[in-house]
């Protein structure tokens, strides 16, 4: 693909996946704009890229539709859409799982990504593609996880759907695993380091995923234009155990 002619624009662009795939994208020669919450924060992230293509920021609350909808009303055609949106909260084991938690997990990643990808199917090509991300809970059985399956699976549910209801606009997901980014600082450190190390001696790959093997993922996504309605494990072989 001649990243050089595309225009993306990325949800959750200033940090993590979101960030990771916005230096890709940059990087190949792409016009990007990324959007987060805090305008600083995308401006300190954006000021350390390099790349052959164009980048800039906007602040952007994803959980207004109004918002979504002004914003995708100024932005012109566009190529590609990603969202990288999420939220943090919806863990825990179901008999002690706080339901009102839950409910604000769905509330910062499952309705956000699908308002903004509502709100932006009339500035995207008709054969461009729309790509979300998820996370492996969808598919694997933790103990733990199922509140946080609830809000990935509901959202894979609807790939399929969306990918026949939307052609010739390609459909697609990537599934992560345990990726090494700023979602876990909720935790103490030697928490997240003893989660890592077992993860890195657990998983068939021997080590956590880093938020570029997710961004890579992404890519591939937006360039095979025979991919369509596809959910990527991205997982490091989570789901085999």
């Amino acid at each position: 693909m001649d990243w050089q002619s595309q225009k993306v624009i990325v949800l959750g662009g200033s940090s993590g996946l979101g960030l990771a795939t916005v230096s890709r994208l940059f990087a190949a020669g792409a016009d990007v704009v990324a959007v987060g919450r805090d305008q600083d924060k995308l401006d300190k992230a954006l000021a350390g890229l390099d790349g052959r293509g164009s980048v800039v920021g906007e602040a952007l609350d994803c959980t207004d539709r109004a918002a979504l909808d002004r914003f995708f009303g100024r932005t012109g055609p566009i190529d590609h859409l990603v969202l990288t949106l999420s939220g943090g909260e919806g863990a825990g084991r179901f008999g002690e799982l706080d339901l009102a938690a839950l409910r604000r997990g769905f509330e910062a990643k499952f309705w956000p990504q699908l308002e903004a990808a509502q709100a932006g199917l009339p500035a995207l090509r008709r054969d461009g593609s729309l790509t979300f991300v998820t996370a492996i809970s969808a598919r694997i059985a933790n103990p733990g996880t199922a509140g946080l399956g609830a809000i990935n699976g509901a959202l894979e549910s609807m790939i399929g759907t969306f990918a026949r209801e939307l052609a010739p606009l390609r459909v697609n997901a990537v599934s992560p695993g345990v990726i090494d980014t700023a979602w876990w600082d909720r935790f103490p450190a030697d928490v997240r380091a003893d989660l890592f190390r077992q993860q890195a001696e657990t998983l068939p790959v021997g080590r956590v995923g880093h938020a570029d093997d997710i961004a890579h993922a992404l890519l591939f996504l937006m360039e095979n234009t025979f991919m369509t309605g596809a959910v990527i494990e991205c997982d490091g072989g989570l789901r085999l155990l």
